[in-house]
């Protein structure tokens, strides 16, 4: 079984969705649905770690996100 990872998505202003995971910089991708797009991240995940190995991940953990209005 394969370990579990957060996933950020926005919507950009073009209607693409962007994935992207906290823990390990630089691995995002974009589709223009939400069931490609988890497609494209996980695939994504997989090569990341393929390249950097399974070890390098960072060490912090997501927690959430917060909206803050100034």
């Amino acid at each position: 079984m394969g370990r579990k990872y957060s996933v950020v998505i926005e919507k950009d202003e073009d209607g693409y969705f962007v994935a992207s995971v906290p823990s390990l910089p630089g691995c995002h991708t974009q589709a223009k649905s939400l069931d490609e797009l988890m497609k494209r991240i996980k695939e994504a995940i997989e090569l990341y770690l393929e390249v950097k190995g399974e070890g390098e991940e960072a060490e912090m953990e997501f927690v959430g996100v917060q909206v803050v209005e100034a």
